[in-house]
C-alpha cells in the first residue's frame, strides 16, 4: 500500500514530464544524446560538480534517449524518497501501520524542498535525497538485526546510488555514519562505519581524482557563498524557513504558496506534525540519532546564513576550495527528511482515542493542502521541452569534426523563448563531442560568482573584441556557436565562415585544434567504473544471499 501511494505522490508530482521532450529548467539540462567527454569526466576547466552523473548519462543515453534517462531517475527519486521513508517507518516504528508509513512517506515527498530543488533543476541531488531513508534503514538493520551480508550489499548500494553527485552521497554517508549510533545487538559500530567509509570513498573516487588531476578548483568558489546562503522566506527568518524545509537561495525558484505569508501555515502545519511525533519517537533509542540529525541539519545551515557564519565559511572556501560544496547551505537540510519522516509516521499513533487511520488521513491532507501547487510539475513550471530543428543540426555537424567550441553569448546560463520564461544552463556542453569551453561564470543578483574557466574566459574575450580567424584558431577555437534570440549583434559582429545559421543558431568554423593533454582519460574512466561496478555488487550480492536463503528448505515433519 506505501509503495503504490509513493508512487502517486511522484507522478502527481512529476506528471507534465511524462509528455514527449527534454527537463530543461536552470541546472537540469538533459539531451538526446551525451558522449564521454573530458568534461563528463571532470577533467575540463569546470570543478568536477557533476560527476558521477555526467558520465553515466553518457553511457545509458548510448541506449535510451537521455531526456528519457534524467525523467525516469527523477520520478525513481522521488518514489524512492516516499518508499524509502515509509519502509523506515515500518521498520522503526511497526505499530504506527500503513496509515503512519503513509504519513511518512507525505513528508519526504510532499514538501518544500522537493518543490524548490525541482525548480531549481536539482534532479539527481533528488536522487541522492530518496536514497536517505534507504541508506538509514539498512544501517538500522546493520545495527539490529544482521543478516549474511544482504543487509551490508544494500547499504553499499544506496550509498553508491547516492553518490550520482558529490553532494548525494556525502549527505548520504553522514546518515549512514550517524545511523552507527543505533543501539542494538547486531554489527559492531567499527565494522558499520567502516563499510559506509569504504562505500563513500569508493563512489567519491570520480570527483575527488578529477579534482586532483586537473586541479580546477580555485579560491574564487568563496564569491558565492553570500548569494548562496539559504534565505528567509516571508513571515518567516531563516531558522523557520528551514524547519519548514524551505529557504532556497534562489527566491525565483520557489513555488508561489511559498513566496506569501501563507509560507507559515505550510510551517507550522509540517512543524506541529513532525513534533507532535517526535515526542513519540524519542521514546524509541533507535529514532533518537536520526531525530538528532534532523535538528542539526536546521540549525547549522541557519548558523551559516548569519554574518558570523558566512564569514567563516568564506574563510574556509578560500583556504581550502574543495570545501565550496558547503556554500549552498539549504541543500543540507535534506539530511532532516528521514528524521521528519520517522516523526510524522509517529505522530499517527499520539491521539490514543481516535483511530490511527484518521489520524494519518488528516496528517495526509494537511500537508497535501498547505503545498498545492507541489503537483503537476509545481504548478506547471516543471515541464518537457523540445529542442528547435536547429540544434541537432548544429549538434550533427560539430560531432563530426568534434573540434573545440567557444559559445556566445557569455555565461552559462540562456534564456530561450521556447524553453519558458527561467534562465537553463547552456545545453551545448552536453550534447556533442567536442570540449566546449564555459567560464562557468554565474550573475545572480546583480553579482557575478566567477567560475574556474579561465582559457574560456581569454577565448571570451577574444570573441567580444572581434579576434579574427587566425587569432581565434591559435587560442584553439575550433567552432563558434551563437546561440540565438538576444545576440544577434555577435552574430553579426563575427566576421567567420558560416556552416549554418537559422532564427536559433548560428555556427561558424574556425579550425583550431584542440591541446593535447596529460594520459589522464584513463585513470578518470577506471574511477567511473569502480563506482559502478559499486552500483551494480549492491543488487548482486543481495540475489544472491536470496538464493541462499531460498536453497534452504525446512526439514520435512518426522
Amino acid at each position: 500500500m506505501a509503495p503504490l501511494y509513493a508512487l502517486v505522490l511522484a507522478v502527481a508530482v512529476t506528471a507534465p514530464l511524462f509528455a514527449p521532450g527534454y527537463l530543461l529548467l536552470r541546472d537540469a539540462v538533459s539531451t538526446p544524446r551525451s558522449y564521454p567527454t573530458d568534461a563528463a569526466l571532470g577533467l575540463s576547466e569546470a570543478a568536477p560538480r557533476a560527476l558521477p552523473q555526467d558520465f553515466l548519462l553518457a553511457v545509458a543515453s548510448s541506449v535510451v534517449d537521455g531526456g528519457v534517462v534524467v525523467k525516469a531517475l527523477l520520478v525513481a527519486g522521488l518514489w524512492l524518497a516516499g518508499w524509502g521513508a515509509a519502509r523506515l517507518s515500518a521498520v522503526l516504528l511497526p505499530d504506527a501501520g500503513v496509515g503512519g508509513q503513509c504519513v511518512a512517506a507525505t513528508v519526504a515527498i510532499w514538501n518544500p524542498y522537493v518543490a524548490e530543488r525541482l525548480l531549481q533543476g536539482h534532479w539527481s541531488l533528488l536522487v541522492g535525497y530518496g536514497c536517505l531513508p534507504w541508506v538509514a534503514a539498512a544501517m538500522l538493520r546493520l545495527r539490529t538485526a544482521p543478516g549474511e551480508g544482504a543487509p551490508f550489499a544494500a547499504l553499499v548500494f544506496w550509498i553508491a546510488a547516492a553518490g550520482l553527485t558529490p553532494t548525494g552521497l556525502i549527505l548520504a554517508a553522514i546518515v549512514a555514519l550517524v545511523g552507527v549510533a543505533v543501539p542494538g545487538a547486531g554489527r559492531p559500530r567499527r565494522q558499520c562505519a567502516a563499510v559506509a567509509l569504504a562505500a563513500a570513498t569508493i563512489s567519491a573516487l570520480p570527483w575527488l581524482t578529477a579534482a586532483a588531476l586537473a586541479q580546477t578548483l580555485s579560491p574564487s568558489q568563496a564569491a558565492g557563498v553570500v548569494p548562496f546562503a539559504a534565505r528567509a522566506e516571508p513571515g518567516l527568518g531563516t531558522l523557520l524557513s528551514l524547519a519548514g524545509l524551505g529557504g532556497i537561495w534562489n527566491s525565483e525558484a520557489v513555488p508561489a504558496s511559498r513566496t506569501t505569508t501563507f509560507a507559515i501555515v505550510g510551517t507550522a502545519v509540517l512543524l506541529a506534525i513532525v513534533v507532535a511525533g517526535a515526542t513519540v519517537a524519542l521514546r524509541r533509542p533507535a529514532a533518537r540519532p536520526l531525530l538528532g540529525l534532523a535538528a542539526v541539519a536546521v540549525a547549522a545551515p541557519a548558523l551559516m546564513a548569519t554574518g558570523p557564519g558566512l564569514a567563516a565559511l568564506e574563510a574556509l572556501v578560500t583556504a581550502l576550495p574543495g570545501l565550496g560544496v558547503l556554500r549552498d547551505g539549504q541543500k543540507w537540510v535534506a539530511l532532516a527528511m528521514p528524521g521528519y519522516a520517522v516523526a510524522g509516521a509517529a505522530a499517527t499513533t499520539l491521539l490514543r482515542r481516535v483511530p490511527a487511520a484518521a489520524t494519518a488521513l488528516a496528517c495526509c491532507a494537511a500537508l497535501l493542502a498547505v503545498l498545492p501547487d507541489l503537483a503537476w510539475g509545481v504548478g506547471g513550471q516543471v515541464v518537457s521541452v523540445r529542442y528547435p530543428a536547429a540544434w541537432p543540426a548544429v549538434a550533427e555537424l560539430v560531432n563530426a569534426d568534434p573540434r573545440p567550441v567557444a559559445v556566445l553569448p557569455p555565461g552559462s546560463m540562456r534564456r530561450f523563448e521556447w524553453a519558458g520564461p527561467a534562465p537553463v544552463l547552456d545545453p551545448l556542453p552536453r550534447w556533442v563531442r567536442a570540449e566546449v569551453r564555459s567560464t562557468g561564470d554565474l550573475t545572480i543578483g546583480g553579482r557575478t560568482v566567477p567560475g574556474e574557466g579561465t582559457h574560456a574566459r581569454e577565448v571570451e574575450q577574444l570573441l567580444l573584441a572581434g579576434a579574427d580567424q587566425e587569432r581565434l584558431a591559435a587560442a584553439g577555437v575550433g567552432w563558434v556557436v551563437v546561440e540565438l534570440p538576444g545576440t544577434r549583434s555577435a552574430a553579426v559582429d563575427l566576421d567567420l565562415p558560416v556552416s549554418y545559421r537559422d532564427d536559433d543558431l548560428v555556427l561558424y568554423r574556425v579550425g583550431g585544434e584542440a591541446e593535447t593533454r596529460p594520459g589522464t582519460r584513463p585513470v578518470q574512466v577506471a574511477t567511473h567504473l569502480a563506482w559502478l561496478a559499486l552500483l551494480a555488487a549492491g543488487p548482486l550480492a543481495a540475489a544472491q544471499a536470496w538464493r541462499r536463503r531460498s536453497a534452504v528448505s525446512p526439514e520435512p515433519p518426522r
